[in-house]
């Protein structure tokens, strides 16, 4: 999996509606400015978790690590033959 290019316009512009465009749309009250602030720390938050999740499975650093008997008995459980290891 590399990056592409429309899942992080797709995404970057959702969050970026709600946390830039939404926050106009708050209705006038006392708690306006927190819900204004929630809004926004939401929307940078959740974007930047979803672009560290984006990121980390497109290279991934480490794999599973198993042992030989667990390699030949799923290679016998799908039907594989193992000639050489």
């Amino acid at each position: 999996m590399g990056w592409s290019f429309l899942p992080c316009v797709i995404v970057t512009a959702f969050w970026f509606a709600v946390g830039v465009v939404l926050p106009f749309f708050t209705p006038k009250g006392n708690n306006r400015g927190v819900i204004q602030l929630s809004l926004v720390l939401t929307a940078a938050t959740c974007w930047l978790f979803w672009l560290c999740c984006y990121m980390c499975q497109m290279n991934p650093l480490i794999g599973p690590k198993l042992k030989n008997g667990t390699i030949f008995m799923m290679a016998a459980e799908w039907g594989n033959r193992i000639t050489d290891l």
